[in-house]
Order: structure tokens, then C-alpha cells, then sequence
């Protein structure tokens, strides 16, 4: 220590001691004397030995001088407690203590300010300082939250049109593309052009051009797309000729198409194989469009040998098929059946016995996005296999059964042999419509042993031929199989619930329909079937509901727009009937039975429109001039109108549709009659006589118009026939009669044993017919009077016009006048 002195000595007698204070430093960190420190002591008894955090020290510091006030504050004696000042308030540890309150912001409780820095206790103002504005944005940033503005556009453009909402997708796109705008106008006055963001431009422009295509705006798609292609900074653009092939492929522009295709095509470099091969299909399929096979076959050829799919081996095969080349049908379906799915085994969606806890991992995936595409390509390549088998079938052997044969054996040496089920179906279908019944039979007898699926399929069709056949019991027996085979098989359900409706258990066909609809609500049989029930039950209203709900499915049915309409006319509501019947012609115009029915709809409707009526019956004899009920409706109305001689044409149609009826002759002859033409109205009644001899009508014609011509002697000889054809019409309505009350039957009508002498006339009254009894000798029936009366087929006659002009029996007043020329006309 002397050593020390000594220097310090010479130090200070230098003036300059360097060492001063060094001993010196702050008592609070005097650890020997901690004892002695209330304030310490105090803080340890109530943090359980922990001194607390001195959150209120470094506020004050803060508050105070910068960095500076901690180490003021603690430069305490030894000994002695820090005050307030020193030490700062009390810490903010809990609500209550910092002095907050639910009541207005700022104000506790007692009325003061929150002051959780106690600057009120240290004399500083009680308001807070207010916060430091932000600086406002630069124009860099400006142009990015444009930029981000612009993409959730064409996001929001792009989810619109993924929900088909075509419209506001066009609206995001076409404000994307101003705003783009606005962008490079804002770029180029900050002088950043340089920094111009093509792929974004690109985009919106991009997705502009989709829009209007999706709109159908065409036009506006393609001068879109031309502004994008001609722009040179846009590298990948070329790519973009094949949308515009496709809209030149809608507008049916295939030279056009083509050309763009090939430009897309030279574009893509050889290693993007995918969008190559989407290209030539493309292609190919402009070249079918265009008849031109052979093209079309070098582009399909192409992709099956890069890159071979389902669907452009099914091209293939389609223009092999049309250019007739046999050979080539056959080698291009064996190569499609060895396109490979790329879908693993299904094992993996079965539960395995030894461990039972994948069960839930199974629920999960067995459905999942990744299945159902499996499940998508799966029914893809099996709708490509079906129809091409279909189709050669018929072509590549001398007849369609050696084809089918040949197919199915090249299916089931395939991965995919289980379609050859599917195709023996067909084969029996193939026969069904060849009506070859007994073979398609035969075929579909095979799989009665067969697995489950296949089983129910071919009972179902069993069950509907021998239900067409009539074959009740053998439909039953096959539809029951088919139900048992697969509850859920909605058409088995339905041929079993024809079966019980024939057997008349309509409730039991109606619970089995409605099962069918359950099970499947697209069964358009169950539903239409079970209308019909409903309807021959009397429940128009069930009726209704079934062909309304079966309109909905089905929107251009004729059928079932009849059947509403008809129970629409049942109901007497002939507002609705005939709009649907007018909807029914406009989807059937060429239909002659439904211009039928909406004529009778007209006809009686409320008022009675006979010229609507007319018109379509007029349509319906154009189209089919064969229709008896048309016939008779056109020839009834012309007689009404007193225009006879127009009805002749019709009912002499009828005569020769209906030759052994003699309806239609009477009628004939009666048209004549009243047309005032009674030579040949007396010439098609002897025709009549000649053709049916015990015909009672026409004799009494003849009798009546012999007498009128003055024909005496034709009218003995008509006379004696009328009195025998009478004579043995009475004969055989007596036998009638006797044989009727021994078997306890009605009498028939006397009109149906005068060889088919009774029709429905135009006034559709019943004729009463006087018979002639048989007197004891041929003297006294001889003197009595010959009943010559008869009823005119087509009713009473109107009553001609007196035009004629009378008889001058009377004495002209006149007559004694002497006409002068005073009385002549100048």
C-alpha cells in the first residue's frame, strides 16, 4: 500500500489524479450491508424472496432523462427507503391498481385520469402525448395494393365463372382490365415503366378473352385473343391459337380451325407430349367434322402410338368404321382393349379380416376426390370398349352374332373382362330387335347362374318380354327373381308392379312403383306407370302430380304432355288441356292422332270451337287419311253445313277402308240424295244391293226412290225383296230371342244381324225399325199396304229453299189494261 501512496501522492502534486473515485460506488450494491436496507428486507418478506420486477423504475427513467434516470433514481443512501420520486408509482400488476375502469375511457372510478405512469405525482401534464402520424404511403406502395386489387379480381372473375355465373365473371375481368389500365398510367407518371409487370397484364388479358368466350361473345374473344397474340413481349402466347381454334370450331369455321390448330401446334416444343397430344385430337376431330376420315386416321393413329387414351381409340375405330376398312376395326379394338386405366386393384378399398381397425382409414378414402376419378375413368373406358363393340360388331362378320362373338372373346382376354357380360346383354337385345325372341331368350337363360349384378339384368328383361308376350306367370316369375337377385333394381320393381296391376292389385302396383322411385328417382317407367294407375283408378289428381313431376324430369316428352292434357280435359278445365295439347303439337307437329285430340278438345270446349275444330281435323286428314273417327267427323260436318256433296270424298275413303261395313256406302248414297242427284243416288244403292242383298235398309231406299223416279216395275220387285229380307230378319231376331232366355242373355239388336246395318249417324239416334208380320196367304199380305218408311243415315233432311217459282192459277189484274206507248220506257 506504501507503493500506492506514494504514487497517489505524486499525482496529486501533479494535478491530475487519475484514479480518483475509483473506491467509490453505488451503496445499493453493498451485499454485506443488505441487513440494514428496510426497503429491501420489506420487498423480500412479501415476494417470498423474489425482488419484484421494477417496472415503474424503468418508466421513470423513460420519462425522465433518457437512459439515464435508472441509475439516478438508485443513488440512495445506505439505509435509507427510495420515496416515490425515487422509486416511481406503484407497479401495474392488476386491474384494479392501475386504476382501470369499465366507465369512460380515461376515467377510473373516483373521477381522476389513468395515470399508470404517475406523472400526475411528479408534476407532468395528465395528457398522454398524441401518436405519431404514419408517414403516408409512397408511390411504390400505392402501385403494389393496385397490383393485388387487380389479381383478387381476376380470382373473384375466375370463381364466378367456375359457378356458372357467367355474367359477373365478365364484370370482374372488364374491371380488372381498368384498373390494369390505371396501373401503367400510374407506372409511367412515377417513372417506373421499367417495372412494368407483364404477367399480370397477360392475365387479365388472358381471362378477359375466357369470359367473353364463356358469354358466347365470340367475336370479342377473338379480337382479344389477337391483341395478345400479335403482342410480341408475350412469350407463351402462341399457345393461345388453340382457343382460337376452338371458337372457330363453334362457328362451324373448320378450315379456319384446323389452321390455327397446326399454328399451336408448331409452337408447343416436342417436350410438353400432353398439350401436343390434345392438339392433334383437336384435330382429328375437325377432319371428322369435315368427312374427311383418312386425316382424321393419321391423327388418331398418331396419339395411340405416342400417348394412347379411350376416347381417341374410340375415334379411331369410328373412322375405320366409315371408311368400311374391317381389318382395321379389328386390329384398332384389340389395341384399345390393352390401353392401360392406371387404377390399382380395388382390393384396397376391402376391409382385411386380420385388421379390422382399418375400417375407418377404408371410410375415409373409399370416397374420397382421388376414388371418384378413379370411378369417373373407370366409366369412361367402359362406355369407349361397350360402344366400340357395339359397333363393329355388326361389320367385321358376315352377321351381327358372329361379331358379338368374336368381341366378347377378345374382351375376356383382357384386363377388362367383366364387360363381356355386358355385351352378351346386347347381344340379346340385338335379337330383341330383330324379333329373333326365342334367341334372345336363349342368351339371357345363361346368366340365371351367374353373379348377382348380371343375374338381376337379365331376369329384369326376361320378365319384360314375357310380360310383352302375355305370358303373365313367367313376367312373374323372372321379376321376382330380379327383385330377389337385387332389391335396389328399380326397372325389376317396376315389371313386378306391371304384373300385379294385370292381376288386379292395384295397391300392390302402387306400393311397388313408389319402392322403385324411392330406389331410384330417376326410374322414368315407375313414375309414368304409376300416373296411368292412378289415372284408370279415378285419382286424377295423383294422376297429375306423377306426369307433372315426370314433365319436370323429362322436359320434351309428347307422351307425357298428352296425358296431362287429357286429365286436364277429364277435369272439364279446357283452359289447360288445350295449352297442353298445343305444347304437345309443337314438340309432335307431324303427330295425326294428337291434331285428333286437340280437335275434339275444341270441339268441346266451353263455347264450342267448331272452326278450331275443323282445322285440326283438316291437319290430322292430311297427315294420316286413314283415321276412320276423321273421316267421319270431316263428312258429318260438311253434311251439317248443307254441303253434301263435299262430304262424298270422305265417307267413300271410309267404304274403301271399311269395305264389308255398309255404313259407309249409305252414306255414300245418302250424300247424293240430298245433293238433289238421285239417278246416282238410285245407282250406288242397287251397287249396295248387289254387295249386301239382305241389307233391310238399302231395299227401302230403293223402294222409295223407284217410286219417286216413276219406275213401276222396280218397285214390285224391291217391294217382294223388302217383304222376304224382312221376313228373315224377323226369323233370326225370334231365334235370337229364344236362344237369349235359355241362356238367360238379352236379345241382341236387331241392326246387328242386318249385316252390320246399324252406325253411328250423324245425329247418333237410334233407329226404330217397324217389322212386317207374316200374313196367312201371299192375297192378304199382297193387299196390305207395304211399309216403305226408312231413316236417313246422316238424319232428316233440312228443308230446302222454296225458290221455284208458282203456278199462275190466278187472274192478272192487268189483263184487261191496254199497253200504249204512252206506257213504254222512253
Amino acid at each position: 500500500m506504501s507503493g500506492l501512496a506514494n504514487l497517489r501522492l505524486a499525482n496529486e502534486q501533479e494535478g491530475d489524479d487519475i484514479y480518483s473515485d475509483f473506491n467509490n460506488y453505488n451503496p445499493m450494491f453493498d451485499t454485506n450491508n443488505m441487513e440494514n436496507d428496510a426497503g429491501f428486507m420489506q420487498a423480500v418478506k412479501t415476494s417470498h424472496g423474489k425482488r419484484p420486477p421494477m417496472t415503474a423504475l424503468r418508466g421513470v427513467g423513460a420519462a425522465g432523462k433518457s437512459g439515464a434516470g435508472f441509475r439516478g433514481n438508485l443513488t440512495s443512501s445506505l439505509g435509507r427507503v427510495p420515496s416515490d420520486l425515487d422509486m416511481g408509482g406503484r407497479p401495474v400488476t392488476s386491474v384494479t391498481g392501475a386504476g382501470f375502469s369499465s366507465q369512460k375511457k380515461g376515467i377510473i372510478a373516483g373521477g381522476s385520469t389513468f395515470d399508470p405512469l404517475n406523472q400526475a405525482s411528479r408534476g407532468i401534464a395528465g395528457v398522454a402525448p398524441p401518436l405519431e402520424s404514419l408517414e403516408e404511403d409512397t408511390q411504390e406502395d400505392k402501385i403494389k395494393a393496385l397490383e393485388r386489387s387487380i389479381i383478387d379480381l381476376i380470382e373473384q372473375s375466375a370463381v364466378a365463372n367456375s359457378c356458372k355465373d357467367y355474367v359477373t365473371a365478365t364484370e370482374k375481368a372488364k374491371e380488372a382490365g381498368k384498373k390494369e389500365r390505371q396501373l401503367v398510367r400510374q407506372r409511367e407518371q412515377a417513372g417506373l415503366s421499367e417495372g412494368i409487370n407483364l404477367e399480370l397484364t397477360y392475365a387479365v388479358l388472358v381471362n378477359l378473352a375466357v369470359q367473353y368466350e364463356a358469354n358466347d361473345m365470340l367475336s370479342e374473344a377473338l379480337n382479344m385473343y389477337q391483341v395478345i397474340v400479335k403482342n410480341k413481349m408475350f412469350q407463351h402466347a402462341g399457345r393461345l391459337k388453340v382457343n382460337m381454334g376452338n371458337i372457330y370450331f363453334k362457328q362451324g369455321n373448320m378450315p379456319k380451325a384446323i389452321k390455327l390448330y397446326r399454328m399451336a401446334l408448331d409452337q408447343v416444343p416436342t417436350t410438353q407430349k400432353e398439350i401436343r397430344i390434345k392438339i392433334m385430337q383437336n384435330i382429328g376431330a375437325v377432319f371428322v367434322k369435315l368427312g374427311q376420315y383418312n386425316d382424321a386416321v393419321t391423327s388418331y393413329e398418331h396419339i395411340m402410338s405416342e400417348k394412347p387414351d379411350f376416347q381417341s381409340g374410340l375415334n379411331l375405330i369410328l373412322c375405320y368404321f366409315a371408311l368400311g376398312d374391317k381389318e382395321k376395326m379389328s386390329k384398332s379394338f384389340v389395341k384399345l382393349l390393352s390401353v392401360n386405366l392406371g387404377i390399382d386393384d380395388e382390393d384396397k378399398y376391402t376391409i382385411s379380416s386380420d385388421n379390422p381397425q382399418e375400417s375407418v382409414y377404408l371410410d375415409a378414402i373409399r370416397n374420397d376426390s382421388l376414388r371418384q376419378l378413379e370411378r369417373k375413368r373407370k366409366l369412361i373406358a367402359e362406355r369407349c370398349i361397350l360402344t366400340a363393340a357395339k359397333v363393329i360388331s355388326p361389320a367385321i362378320e358376315n352377321s351381327f352374332s358372329e361379331g358379338f362373338d368374336w368381341c366378347v372373346e377378345q374382351v375376356k382376354a383382357s384386363p377388362y373382362h367383366d364387360l363381356a357380360n355386358d355385351l352378351e346383354i346386347h347381344k340379346a337385345l340385338m335379337y330383341l330387335k330383330e324379333r329373333d325372341f326365342n334367341q334372345a331368350v336363349s342368351i339371357l337363360k345363361t346368366f340365371e347362374k351367374k353373379d348377382t349384378q348380371v343375374k338381376s339384368q337379365a331376369a329384369t328383361n326376361l320378365s319384360f318380354i314375357y310380360f310383352l308376350q302375355g305370358n303373365r306367370d313367367q313376367a312373374r316369375r323372372y321379376a321376382d327373381a330380379a327383385v330377389k337377385a337385387d332389391r335396389f333394381n328399380a326397372s325389376s320393381l317396376t315389371n313386378k308392379a306391371n304384373c300385379l296391376f294385370m292381376d288386379n292389385d292395384p295397391d300392390g302396383a302402387i306400393a311397388l312403383y313408389r319402392e322403385a322411385l324411392d330406389n331410384d328417382t330417376s326410374c322414368y317407367e315407375a313414375l309414368y306407370n304409376l300416373g296411368l294407375v292412378h289415372k284408370k283408378l279415378g285419382n286424377l289428381n295423383a294422376a297429375l302430380d306423377c306426369f307433372l313431376k315426370l314433365h319436370n324430369i323429362v322436359r320434351t316428352s309428347s307422351q307425357v304432355m298428352f296425358e296431362i292434357a287429357t286429365i286436364y280435359e277429364n277435369l272439364e278445365d279446357w283452359g289447360q288441356a288445350i295449352e297442353w295439347m298445343m305444347q304437345c303439337v309443337g314438340v309432335v307437329p307431324t303427330d295425326a292422332s294428337v291434331l285428333s285430340r286437340m280437335a275434339a278438345i275444341c270441339e268441346h270446349s266451353d263455347g264450342g270451337d267448331q272452326s278450331q275444330a275443323f282445322a285440326y281435323h283438316v291437319d290430322s286428314y292430311r297427315l294420316f287419311p286413314a283415321d276412320i273417327n276423321t273421316l267421319e267427323w270431316l263428312g258429318a260436318y260438311y253434311v251439317e253445313s248443307q254441303f253434301s256433296e263435299k262430304a262424298i270424298k270422305y265417307f267413300e275413303r271410309a267404304a274403301v277402308i271399311q269395305p264389308n261395313d255398309v255404313k259407309w256406302q249409305l252414306m255414300v248414297a245418302s250424300c247424293h240424295r240430298r245433293s238433289g242427284n238421285y239417278q246416282s243416288a238410285y245407282d250406288k244403292y242397287k251397287h249396295i244391293h248387289t254387295k249386301f242383298p239382305d241389307n233391310v235398309e238399302c231395299l227401302k231406299y230403293l223402294n222409295r226412290l223407284s217410286s219417286d223416279l216413276g219406275l213401276t216395275k222396280e218397285v214390285q220387285e224391291y217391294a217382294n225383296k223388302l217383304r222376304k229380307a224382312e221376313k228373315t230378319q224377323e226369323a233370326r231376331n225370334q231365334r235370337a230371342e229364344s236362344a237369349g232366355k235359355r241362356r238367360g242373355l238379352k236379345p241382341p239388336d236387331s241392326a246387328d244381324s242386318s249385316g252390320g246395318s246399324r252406325n253411328n249417324s250423324g245425329s247418333g239416334s237410334a233407329r226404330q225399325r217397324r217389322v212386317i208380320s207374316d200374313q196367312v196367304s201371299d192375297n192378304e199380305r199382297a193387299k196390305k199396304n207395304l211399309d216403305a218408311t226408312y231413316s236417313d243415315p246422316l238424319g232428316p233432311a233440312v228443308e230446302r229453299p222454296k225458290t221455284a217459282a208458282r203456278s199462275r192459277t190466278d187472274i192478272d189484274d192487268f189483263e184487261d189494261v191496254e199497253v200504249d206507248d204512252n206506257l213504254l220506257p222512253d
